[in-house]
């Protein structure tokens, strides 16, 4: 599987096949084709090929602040020898999303979606101050998001306007969706097999959560119609030829948080752009084609952000986990069961 990775490299139609899928992860294969203007067969054989070689995967995720998980972002210090170990346990949690190693290999950075404050507060306070070789952690809430949720990203601009808007989904009629909603268990278990595969089945989705097809598909458009759950398109941004990634930490002055945030969410280089607590306000992901596209963009569009006082450029040496998705030899795979 490894080498039918390195032998993949994404055309025009494969990265216009990802930017609709950024669009609308569900969309059905005819709809795509469609759009494309390719036959259903063709868009079919193209998404399993990369899905198949680890290139991309379409994921559901919950939006944390809508269904009330409890998120924070983590720095974690260990000794040199210690912390790909210490990456990969974190990594098998089923509450934390991604996790990657920076700053010499001894830092490692981690995003916690714990269900309960209980279940957050147990793996600051006990299991993490107690792991050998741990020598710091410093958390960060996550108080507001700007980007990384149903935004689109990455700057492909493989598509033409009229696609891209023949591919957006209409925005709901109503009241405005209420600011949290409670998950059961059944909903629960149709995100679990969601994060694995946001194009799984509605008989897949029943039969995890013991609803019917028709209640399953009911189900899952409320939760999209209420904002409780997006689809985004994870994928190893090497094999599109994007080779720099960092994290940043910007400090803003609290007045211009909501100005900074906005801007760095509108440049298609981060994929994720937060205000946090912390002396550094405001965190970012970067991705870029090479260090020097990374010295560019922080000169020239960082530079020019108003309200930005200080940055920490963090590069990334490694990612453990995205998305939920383990990385190996750059490749996106399943995670193991969980403990």
């Amino acid at each position: 599987m490894t080498g039918a990775k390195q032998d993949l490299v994404p055309d025009r139609l494969d990265r216009e096949l990802i930017e609709a899928l950024m669009i609308d992860g569900r969309a059905p294969f005819s709809r795509l084709a469609e759009v494309l203007g390719v036959s259903d067969q063709t868009v079919v054989r193209r998404y399993r090929r990369m899905r198949a070689a680890g290139l991309l995967r379409v994921v559901g995720l919950p939006l944390g602040r809508r269904v009330g998980l409890f998120e924070s972002w983590l720095r974690v210090q260990c000794a040199p020898d210690a912390a790909l170990a210490v990456a990969e346990a974190l990594a098998r949690r089923p509450d934390i999303a991604w996790v990657k190693l920076g700053s010499g290999g001894t830092e490692i950075h981690c995003m916690t979606k714990a269900r309960t404050r209980q279940d957050r507060d147990v793996l600051l306070l006990d299991k993490l101050p107690r792991t050998r070789r741990v020598t710091g952690v410093s958390a960060h809430t996550i108080l507001r998001t700007f980007t990384g949720g149903p935004d689109r990203w990455f700057g492909l601009e493989a598509l033409r306007p009229e696609q891209a808007a023949a591919l957006e989904r209409p925005a709901p009629e109503g009241p405005p969706p209420p600011e949290r909603y409670g998950l059961d268990e059944a909903e629960l278990a149709l995100l679990s097999v969601l994060g694995r595969d946001g194009r799984a089945g509605y008989p897949e989705l029943a039969a995890a959560s013991g609803l019917s097809e028709s209640t399953a598909r009911r189900r899952l458009d409320r939760l999209r119609e209420l904002g409780a759950v997006y689809f985004d398109v994870e994928l190893v941004p090497a094999a599109l030829g994007y080779e720099a990634e960092a994290t940043l930490l910007l400090t803003a002055a609290p007045a211009q948080l909501a100005e900074v945030g906005a801007a760095l969410g509108g440049h298609p280089e981060v994929p994720y752009a937060a205000v946090v607590t912390g002396a550094a306000n405001v965190l970012a992901v970067v991705v870029c084609r090479d260090t020097d596209a990374l010295y560019t963009y922080l000169t020239e569009r960082v530079g020019a952000v108003a309200g930005v006082r200080q940055v920490e450029v963090i590069p990334t040496l490694r990612s453990v986990k995205r998305a939920g998705m383990f990385v190996e030899d750059g490749r996106l795979v399943d995670p193991p069961p969980a403990s």
